[in-house]
């Protein structure tokens, strides 16, 4: 009954974060093919989606014990539809064969480190201080190269980055699988918080392998 109840944790949790991905994907393609990527940009709307993703990201973790699976749902696929307008760049930078090649190599590489977390016997719990710690560490080593601008240590960041993307992809599955015995945990919606977290490992993953070896439209 456990690895029944288990296994159906997961599989709800995987369908939830295509469905996510599915979302982000039309209207990421939607919002280039229509050029409305370039109101969004000269229109000033950039900013109040980048608030608005800031305050369903915020609602989302913070008040996620306390709000109906209804609303946390909601909230899960208001931010993939806002992520999506975002991931239009994508589009506008790379070519469309190597965002669709690149998008399948990063799929069977986080397939990988989901499986390696899902199987494993081991308590992940004490990789999460290094693993967040070198995050933070990338994040303000990239918005410091911003004012460099140096290429060579781009490429080292996002590099570092992905590594630290395989190992929280792989933390998170395991978390998983010990969230489902917190009884202060509605069950109804835990497997939305693991597709949250699972899109923010793939999505992560993805632009990182873009940054790494997509081919830039000339």
């Amino acid at each position: 009954m456990e690895e029944e109840n288990q296994n159906n944790l997961i599989s709800k949790t995987f369908f939830w974060m295509f469905l996510g991905l599915l979302g982000s994907g039309i209207v990421a393609w939607y919002t280039y093919a229509s050029g409305l990527y370039i109101d969004i940009i000269f229109k000033g709307y950039f900013n109040i989606l980048l608030i608005l993703e800031l305050v369903v990201v915020i609602l989302f973790s913070w008040l996620f014990r306390k709000l109906s699976p209804t609303i946390v749902g909601i909230l899960y696929f208001l931010y993939s539809m806002i992520n999506g307008v975002f991931l239009s760049v994508v589009f506008i930078v790379f070519e469309l064969s190597s965002v669709v090649w690149l998008f399948i190599a990063s799929a069977v590489l986080f397939g990988g480190m989901a499986f390696f977390g899902y199987k494993t016997n081991k308590d992940l719990s004490n990789w999460r201080t290094l693993l967040f710690g070198v995050l933070i560490i990338g994040l303000i080593l990239s918005l410091i190269n911003i004012f460099f601008g140096n290429s060579t240590l781009d490429i080292i960041i996002d590099w570092v980055i992905l590594l630290v993307f395989f190992g929280v992809t792989a933390y998170d599955m395991n978390q998983l699988k010990q969230l489902q015995y917190d009884e202060s945990l509605d069950r109804n919606k835990l497997h939305i918080y693991g597709a949250m977290q699972l899109y923010l490992d793939f999505v992560n993953i993805f632009l990182r392998v873009l940054a790494l070896f997509g081919k830039r439209r000339d």
